[in-house]
């Protein structure tokens, strides 16, 4: 290819990747196509992939699924380092073709496979790790998605663009000298969220002996970030402190005599349960909560 085409064409390709929904594919005539997704085709560089998935946490355990997959990266190297399982969708053909055959050539097969499907329609539920590379417009879109369809505590990465208000866990940023630079940095950053359990709402709360104890919970919930209130054993409307919730991991705390209780336990659905840390140095019980029902 001459050098000045494929400075125009990357010129082109930058240009059409701030349009929104937009794909771009090699048509057989060899012109530029568009197709309706969630960006253009730009591949990820293998020191991305390979710090996504170190973010991620990913292993022999788990099933990824990445949405907007393009040649296959993603889910090729969770297969072939981390023996991970899981299926890549994109809308481009020729890249499903490509990333199959490149699967088969890998020994993979058996373990990552990629459909040509709309990500709007993938079924993402059996996924523990959910990999997006994917613009803004399309992440926002997407968002209501990942939270209806995955389970508490999966985890969702992605490269460069992120989730608007949902602020992730975790995030890293460092220089990739293999990417294309953006105002003359070539950088990319990485975010990590955990789909948090969704527990806004009023609970009934029991404390086993020696407390023995039961309270009204009433919590408040914008993705992650978790407050409340909590009233009976003689207190009225007192709010929590220390609120955190991580997947179906949550911890609370509310004063008494002085001091405070401190819960930490695990959402299940409708219920909870874990251990107290008594105020007033009197030890640890059980606790467990019921959702109360409107």
């Amino acid at each position: 290819m001459h050098p000045e085409f494929s400075l125009m064409r990357r010129r082109v390709l930058m240009a059409i990747a701030a349009l929104p929904a937009a794909r771009v594919v090699q048509a057989q005539d060899g012109d530029l196509e568009l197709k309706r997704t969630g960006g253009p085709y730009v591949p990820t560089p293998q020191v991305v992939v390979d710090e996504m998935l170190r973010i991620g946490r990913v292993g022999p355990g788990d099933f990824v699924v990445d949405l907007g997959s393009g040649d296959g990266v993603i889910v090729l190297t969770a297969a072939v380092k981390l023996k991970a399982r899981g299926f890549g969708v994109d809308i481009d053909p020729e890249l499903v073709t490509q990333s199959n055959n490149e699967a088969k050539i890998r020994g993979v097969a058996d373990r990552a496979a990629f459909h040509v499907q709309d990500v709007f329609k993938a079924d993402i539920s059996k996924a523990t790790v959910v990999t997006l590379y994917l613009l803004p417009n399309m992440m926002l879109d997407l968002r209501p998605k990942i939270l209806a369809d995955l389970r508490p505590g999966t985890r969702v990465v992605a490269h460069d663009y992120h989730f608007g208000e949902w602020l992730p866990d975790d995030q890293y940023t460092w220089d990739v000298p293999e990417k294309e630079a953006v105002n003359g940095v070539p950088r990319a950053t990485v975010y990590l969220w955990i789909v948090p359990a969704r527990v806004a709402g009023r609970w009934r709360l029991n404390l086993a002996a020696p407390a023995g104890e039961k309270f009204d919970l009433t919590l408040r919930q914008t993705f992650q970030n978790l407050d409340g209130t909590v009233a009976g054993g003689g207190a009225k409307g007192v709010k929590l402190t220390q609120s955190r919730l991580s997947g179906n991991e949550i911890s609370f705390a509310f004063p008494s005599g002085g001091d405070r209780h401190l819960f930490k336990g695990r959402v299940a659905g409708d219920t909870m349960e874990g251990t107290v840390e008594l105020a007033g140095g009197k030890g640890a019980a059980k606790w467990t909560a019921t959702r109360v029902k409107a």
